[in-house]
């Protein structure tokens, strides 16, 4: 009988502009990532980590949230609540929408220090949807620090780390 163990492919990165995302009290409205399609690949799991730096005079004990939502249709994703398949402003959710159709990934709760890397995960995606990795999936990611995240595109990263099994 063959041995199967995990295979890390070569990690990605998610396209979503980061920089300079205002903040929302709400946590309602924020930036989505391009689709992350799986249909080629047959990934059976993505592990999620990445940084996420603040901006100037943030508030303490506010939250930056990573969310994740998985498309309907893989054949012509469809996203509920308005989201797409590219990066741009997210939706403007209502709260029982988010609570249900997205899937969180990390909440960090931010301190006072201006321009400070916070670093999340690896999560895994398939644990996060029963596990089974969706075809196609988005983030989402939105923040209450009471000021715009930092301005530098480099000091904001979803890194997506391929995972399947080989023999």
């Amino acid at each position: 009988m063959p041995d199967i163990k995990p295979f890390y492919a070569t990690e990605i990165n998610a396209t979503i502009t980061l920089a300079s995302l205002a903040t929302s009290t709400t946590l309602l409205v924020g930036r989505q990532s391009s689709e992350i399609d799986n249909r080629t690949a047959l990934n059976q799991d993505y592990l999620v980590s990445g940084k996420i730096t603040t901006g100037t005079s943030p508030t303490t004990a506010r939250p930056i949230e990573i969310w994740v939502l998985g498309a309907l249709d893989n054949a012509a994703p469809t996203y509920l609540g308005g989201f797409g398949t590219a990066d741009g402003a997210g939706p403007t959710l209502i709260q029982e929408n988010k609570n249900t159709m997205c899937v969180l990934v990390a909440s960090i709760t931010c301190n006072a220090t201006s321009n400070q890397q916070y670093d999340f995960g690896p999560v895994s995606i398939a644990a996060l949807f029963g596990g089974f990795c969706p075809a196609r999936f988005v983030f989402f990611v939105t923040q209450n620090t009471a000021a715009a995240l930092n301005a530098t595109a480099g000091n904001h990263q979803i890194r997506l780390q391929p995972v399947y099994e080989t023999a």
